[in-house]
């Protein structure tokens, strides 16, 4: 690996993380992986791997990992929204001027069915917000 390691790696999963101290600099010049922790993002937890007590180190650098992971994946959430759009709309073209009778078919009431429940949640979540502001 070309440049520093890092002190820490983040084994990405479902919900959290694996958490990693990284040592290159045994007699061996071999990378080692020791896991110290386990993230749970859903319940903002971090628990120690088997016997190891965390450092005060190690408890901010995974605090700060939380917090980057937490705001990037709000981002991506809202990126993929935009992308849905995107897709909806590719989706009305492709229905109003490739899709044959067979096709449309095959798509249509679960489409509809996607696009009624959508519609619901968004219409309940704006009268929300307006009840809310007065």
């Amino acid at each position: 690996m070309a440049g520093a390691l890092p002190e820490f790696f983040f084994r990405t999963r479902d919900n959290g993380a694996l958490v990693f101290r990284v040592d290159g600099e045994n007699r061996q010049r071999r990378i080692e992986m020791t896991q110290i922790a386990v993230v749970n993002l859903g319940k903002r937890e971090v628990r120690p791997h088997g016997a190891h007590v965390l450092t005060p180190e190690e408890t901010q650098a995974i605090t700060e990992w939380m917090e980057a992971r937490i705001a990037l994946l709000a981002r991506r959430g809202v990126d993929e929204i935009h992308r849905t759009v995107d897709q909806l709309n590719l989706a009305a073209q492709w229905a109003q001027s490739k899709a044959s009778d067979e096709e449309l078919d095959a798509v249509t009431d679960t489409l509809l069915l996607a696009m009624h429940d959508l519609r619901g949640v968004l219409v309940r979540r704006r009268a929300e917000k307006f009840r809310r502001e007065g």
